[in-house]
């Protein structure tokens, strides 16, 4: 009998220390973490992505949220003040007070049980998340901050906000030219490998795939602007027409999304068009004027991929002291190459994140405004 005993405790822990290993891998490939907010509070809480769903430590959280924890045969009891939930011990469901089972993943990490944070929906509490902002906050009745105030009020904070894979490097991926009709498969490879990026878009291309724009914004991607015409003689006839390139984009972004954007990237980039006159004109409004550091040069070698694959590769690693912001187009032979792309940084311990509105911008003018 004791032997027995001894033969499934072993089991048990072969399961949940395979159960660690597994998780640690994907967080370790740099999935990311945020800060969590609870009502008016920025907490100390690491929310780990993994797999586009942020979990907490359960015990933390319980603090935070003054929730009470019953441990009992078949799981554990997580009771707040307007309402209830049992995370019962299979790691992968949860028992409802209405007797309803629903499917929630949880697991064990360093000793403590690790929770997703839309389990507290059905503990009366909403949850905010935007990903531009670097904001994950939790909130019910007691919050007197809207998010916009919240965000305002940690906006320091919240610069610091999102953390990388274990060797804190970090890959700025951006798509011009887009939206278009392979904007699905591109989206369904960065999903494949837990990699976000930054999307200028043309405005009449975005009017052509709404659907697209909203699935990228929904799946946490970030929307920038990259006018209307994409013609040289029409963007940069003067200021003007430049900057009404850019607000004419956005009002069509926010017809689609809800949302504006302050990120922007001219057409064929800033150098050598978009002067003095035009950047006091369009960033005086508001605007951050974004290039970038690495050209794949997708636009030229179309599908010659290994001439794109070694191109990324180079001017990467030839990089020293400053993150790589890479420039690709949405466009067919760009699928082709992203893959092998992808899969080489996430190797070398990179983690992808989106270009924010707080981050100073990398440009070719050197203007931070």
């Amino acid at each position: 009998m004791f032997k027995k005993k001894v033969w499934l405790l072993f089991i048990v822990l072969f399961v949940c220390t395979g159960l660690v290993r597994e998780i640690d891998s994907v967080d370790a490939a740099g999935a990311g973490s945020l800060k969590l907010g609870v009502n008016d509070k920025l907490t100390d809480i690491d929310a780990v992505s993994i797999k586009d769903t942020y979990f907490v430590p359960l015990r933390d959280l319980s603090v935070e949220l003054n929730l009470h924890l019953i441990a009992q045969g078949d799981g554990i009891n997580v009771k707040g003040n307007n309402g209830s939930i049992k995370l019962l011990n299979d790691h992968a469901t949860a028992l409802l007070p209405n007797g309803k089972t629903i499917a929630l993943n949880t697991f064990i990490k360093n000793g403590r049980t690790m929770v997703p944070v839309k389990m507290t929906t059905h503990l009366g509490f909403s949850i905010s998340f935007k990903p531009a902002q670097s904001l994950l906050r939790v909130h019910n009745s007691g919050a007197k901050l809207d998010d916009a105030a919240f965000v305002n009020q940690h906006k320091k904070a919240l610069q610091q906000n999102v953390t990388t894979g274990t060797n804190g490097k970090v890959v700025y991926l951006s798509f011009d030219d887009g939206p278009s009709a392979t904007t699905s498969q591109l989206l369904d490879i960065l999903a494949k490998y837990d990699a976000k990026a930054t999307f200028f878009m043309l405005g009449n291309n975005m009017n052509a795939h709404a659907s697209q724009v909203k699935r990228l914004v929904k799946e946490g991607h970030a929307p920038g602007l990259h006018g209307m015409t994409h013609v040289k003689d029409k963007f940069y006839a003067s200021p003007a027409s430049a900057l009404k390139e850019m607000n004419d984009d956005n009002a069509i972004l926010k017809k689609i999304t809800g949302q504006s954007t302050t990120l922007i990237r001219t057409p064929y980039g800033s150098k050598p068009y978009l002067t003095k006159s035009y950047r006091d004109k369009i960033l005086t409004q508001g605007y951050h004027l974004w290039d970038w550091n690495v050209d794949s040069e997708d636009w030229r070698f179309k599908n010659d991929s290994n001439s794109i694959y070694n191109t990324v590769m180079r001017e990467v690693h030839n990089l020293k002291k400053s993150s790589p912001v890479v420039l690709m187009h949405d466009q067919k032979a760009t699928l082709k190459v992203l893959p092998r792309i992808l899969e080489t940084l996430k190797k070398e311990g990179y983690a992808f994140h989106i270009i924010t509105s707080d981050m100073e911008p990398n440009n070719f003018w050197n203007d931070k405004r």
